[in-house]
């Protein structure tokens, strides 16, 4: 399991019954998880007292059923800064547990002696780009949601990123890649993080499980003959770590490349009872130098 230990204006303070009790700055929030399947005393009086509680609805969906958050606010890790905000499902535009990810990534490219150009696909707003950007490296951001681009842009200026090698898309990203491979462009590395659903360019509904293979054949593609890095995170239940590392090796075995692969869990710390919550599942591919 990999978890960031480097979190200041962040923390997962409890969690029960479905939910967990979370500090994000000064501003106390209380939101539904699935992994949380256990039920034990919710003694911290923050339960009842938090600036936010989302809730889910029987019939789909839910809503804040407290907000007493401003519309947008700042947080701090590291050297970086993110803007926030309480969105619809559950969401607030941030996914702590990923700083994981970001130092690791971080720290490939400040070490990597080389100019690195990095793809990082359905990237939201934004946090690995701006840990890539902060290091040195040129990035291609693509994301399907305009507005989801615009808090990543927000997010790079926030961090003193404004004028940094970064290329925002807002496009389809099968399409994207598809476009690249004919265009002959190529990336140090790759950065994939696909929701467990989604609809295509014409409407129609994939499944991540359906549509992983296809996706790592293409990326495949456009990878240089030195690749850095290549990074999957999934939060689908029913993808295992060890699925997606072995389509991945599968896929760049074929094409020749070598390196070391890593598969496993993102977590959390719990402060209260000194546990993890799983966070979703990585895999890690490091280039052979």
């Amino acid at each position: 399991m990999w978890c960031s230990e480097n979190w200041n204006d962040y923390e997962l303070i409890d969690t029960s019954g479905g939910e967990r009790l979370e500090r994000w700055g000064s501003y106390i929030l209380v939101r539904p998880d699935p992994q949380v399947i256990w039920n034990s005393k919710k003694s911290n009086k923050l339960w009842n007292n938090a600036h936010g509680v989302y809730r889910r609805s029987d019939k789909g969906g839910g809503r804040w059923v407290v907000n007493k958050l401003p519309e947008e606010w700042t947080i701090k890790y590291r050297h970086l800064t993110f803007v926030l905000k309480p969105m619809g499902f559950k969401h607030t535009g941030l996914f702590p547990e990923q700083a994981a990810n970001w130092d690791w990534m971080y720290d490939l490219i400040k070490n990597a002696g080389r100019p690195i150009k990095v793809l990082n696909l359905f990237a939201y707003t934004g946090g690995a780009t701006v840990a890539c950007a902060s290091a040195g490296a040129s990035v291609c951001h693509v994301d399907a949601s305009k507005g989801m681009v615009a808090q990543a842009k927000e997010n790079a200026r926030l961090s003193g990123l404004s004028d940094a090698p970064i290329r925002y898309i807002v496009d389809d990203c099968k399409k994207f890649v598809e476009r690249e491979i004919r265009r002959g462009n190529k990336y140090d590395a790759v950065i994939m993080d696909p929701p467990s659903y989604g609809r295509g360019p014409t409407g129609e509904i994939w499944k991540l499980e359906d549509s992983i293979d296809e996706l790592l054949e293409l990326t495949s593609c456009v990878l240089t003959e030195k690749p850095l890095f290549f990074l999957i995170n999934s939060y689908t239940t029913g993808l295992s770590p060890l699925s997606m590392n072995y389509i991945l090796k599968l896929k760049l075995d074929a094409k020749g490349y070598r390196g070391s692969y890593e598969s496993g869990e993102l977590g959390l710390k719990v402060t209260d009872s000194g546990g993890f919550l799983p966070c979703g599942a990585s895999v890690r591919f490091c280039g052979k130098k």
